[in-house]
């Protein structure tokens, strides 16, 4: 990017980023320097991709009208710690309205790939179009600026995602990669596919140590396109380390707010795994889809539970003091770490284990891997496979696919593969399109044709208004039982002012996991310090909710309807007895939070796509 002001906030305009336009039909490759229109543009990521998408509706999503954009924040690549993140955004195959019409989306992963991204001297690409064959695209810093080329893939495909990012890292060093899987090769049966992002810990170690950009199927957009694999080259371009900017990371590092993320041994809640035990105390995890039973076998997944078998090490992306990844390996017999398995994060070590009914932790290792590998997204898999589960169980005489039912780890693990490898599209589209087509939508955990995160619906009304993923772009999921509230003023109010802000964060390239809201100083400081801009939280506040706001008129004008901003309809007809947490998410206070919510919306959003 290329500064021309210091307050962006007046001057949108003085501010450009580099756009490398790819039309992938022909082969032509363009690089122009594009002006700002506004704040949400110079911030990035969504903000500034969904903008795009605005201007380009369309009836579906695999269509070669359908831009794939891949983008970063304004502090991606920076010396900001966190600063890793990669946007990746189009109308997407899996979340769908009513009307069949696509909705937009994004997903955001970690890894140093979107540094090396930007230290091409790239800020945007826009891939148009689609391949007549296999391809990968190459981003490189040259001696006159950004380079970049198609080049053939086919030696990739079938390979799982670390292989493929393995097989280049052979052929291009300095370089960081972005690759699907076997999923997103199958696009057309897998519409959950997930683009694996490298780290500097797997292409050092060897070790299958990838990130994901996995809600929504980008990663089958990918393979719609196909585009196989991208590779971003460049040496690293750190500035020196102002005192600063020490700061500014001092406060990621000792904030409260990420605490909670770090190791045991460094006085932290122990990443978000520890959100486990937390919510069992209230009998609030999900279990056997959803459910919460009154039983202990949960404790199975406890962490001082799998470290009797598993070696656990708490580990951290390229340049972060934030310690917050929980890698499991098999145990030597010394008891030191052997093979890697996977990582254990909250959402797929609840969504392949206890809402599985599966609550060994090597065997939930094993399905987390075994995902990660054939490259789909572990929430959208985990929670359709629940739902398989579920039906099979309520019809024992007339079961579905293998007859898998809760605990079944092999079976469970039969469906995973088969789902990757494109002999399983009941599982690969979806819950919403599956429970349709059976006829029993009221048990689907789905909110707007996408799969909810393992946090249960009944203590979550705010999914409704959550935009491109439950928890991750509306912060309302650990509300009830971290504050205890359950005020009709209290929800409208997080919904509609708190709540919205979680997705700034994808748009200015730093990870959630700061724990900071974006309306605090710390933003303001973080940008000044990398960029030498001056932005006030007002603002950077003011950006963020225009962002949110057009991806929620977005949904809209692509055929969602009042009613499909709900909950799953078993939260009413059928609440779970064994939850301790207050129970307050009726028909009756849904109906009033959204004609409240809306009433605060609606006047905002007139005229944002003008």
């Amino acid at each position: 990017m290329r500064f021309t002001t210091t307050t962006p906030g007046s001057d949108p305009s003085a501010v450009l980023y580099n756009r490398c336009t790819v039309y992938l039909g022909d082969g032509t490759i363009t690089m122009e320097e594009i002006p700002c229109r506004n704040l949400e543009e110079v911030l990035g990521g969504f903000g500034r991709s969904f903008q795009m998408l605005a201007t380009r509706p369309v009836q579906q999503a695999y269509t070669p009208e359908n831009p794939l954009i891949l983008n970063t924040g304004l502090l991606t690549g920076s010396n900001v710690m966190t600063g890793l993140r990669s946007y990746f955004s189009a109308y997407s195959p899996l979340k769908q309205s009513h009307k069949g019409l696509p909705a937009a989306m994004w997903s955001a992963a970690s890894g140093k790939f979107g540094s090396k991204l930007k230290w091409t001297g790239i800020d945007e690409v826009v891939f148009e179009g689609r391949a007549e064959e296999p391809v990968y695209a190459v981003f490189r810093a040259g001696a006159n600026g950004p380079e970049a080329e198609l080049k053939p893939a086919g030696h990739l495909l079938g390979l799982s995602s670390h292989d493929k990012i393995m097989a280049l890292q052979k052929e291009y060093p300095e370089a960081h990669f972005a690759a699907i899987g076997p999923a997103g090769e199958r696009y057309q049966q897998v519409l959950m596919g997930a683009v694996a992002l490298s780290t500097e810990n797997q292409l050092k170690s060897g070790e299958d140590k990838c990130r994901f950009a996995g809600r929504g199927g980008m990663g089958s957009m990918m393979g719609y396109k196909n585009l196989i694999a991208i590779v971003a080259q460049s040496e690293d371009r750190f500035p020196p380390i102002a005192a600063e900017m020490r700061d500014v990371n001092r406060d990621v590092v000792k904030g409260g707010g990420s605490n909670r993320f770090q190791p045991l041994t460094q006085g932290g809640g122990g990443g978000t795994w520890a959100n486990l035990e937390v919510l069992d105390v209230f009998k609030a995890v999900p279990e056997n889809n959803f459910r919460s039973i009154a039983g202990r076998r949960i404790e199975g997944l406890y962490r001082d539970s799998v470290e009797k078998s598993l070696h656990v090490r708490s580990e951290a992306c390229f340049r972060c003091g934030v310690r917050c990844h929980n890698n499991l390996y098999r145990k030597n017999e010394d008891g030191s770490a052997g093979e890697f398995i996977a990582k254990f994060d909250f959402e797929p070590l609840n969504l392949f284990g206890t809402n599985l009914g599966i609550h060994d932790g090597e065997q939930v290792a094993e399905l987390i891997r075994l995902c990660d590998n054939l490259a789909m997204d572990a929430i959208s898999l985990g929670t359709t496979i629940a739902y398989v589960l579920d039906y099979n169980a309520r019809h024992p005489e007339d079961t579905i696919l293998n007859g898998a039912t809760f605990g079944d780890y092999d079976k469970v693990r039969e469906l995973v593969l088969a789902t990757g490898n494109g002999s399983c599209d009941l599982i690969g589209h979806g819950v919403q399109r599956l429970s349709r087509r059976l006829g029993e939508t009221g048990y689907a955990m789905q909110v707007k044709g996408l799969e909810l995160p393992a946090y249960l619906p009944e203590t979550n009304p705010g999914y409704a208004f959550a935009i491109a993923g439950g928890h991750m772009s509306m912060g309302t999921h650990m509300m009830v039982a971290r504050e205890g509230k359950v005020g009709m003023n209290d929800w409208v109010n997080a919904i509609t002012q708190q709540g919205l802000l979680q997705v700034g964060y994808d748009m200015i390239g730093l990870c959630k996991f700061v724990g900071i809201g974006l309306g605090h100083d710390f933003v303001v400081r973080a940008v000044k310090a990398a960029t030498g801009l001056e932005v006030t939280s007002e603002e950077i506040v003011a950006a963020v909710r225009r962002a949110y706001l057009r991806g929620l008129a977005l949904e809209l004008r692509q055929g969602y309807q009042d009613d499909e901003y709900t909950l799953p309809q078993q939260v009413f007809s059928d609440p779970n007895p064994n939850i301790t947490l207050p129970r307050f998410v009726t028909q009756e206070f849904l109906d009033e939070m959204k004609k409240r919510v809306w009433n605060a919306f609606e006047p905002e959003m007139a005229g944002l796509f003008a």
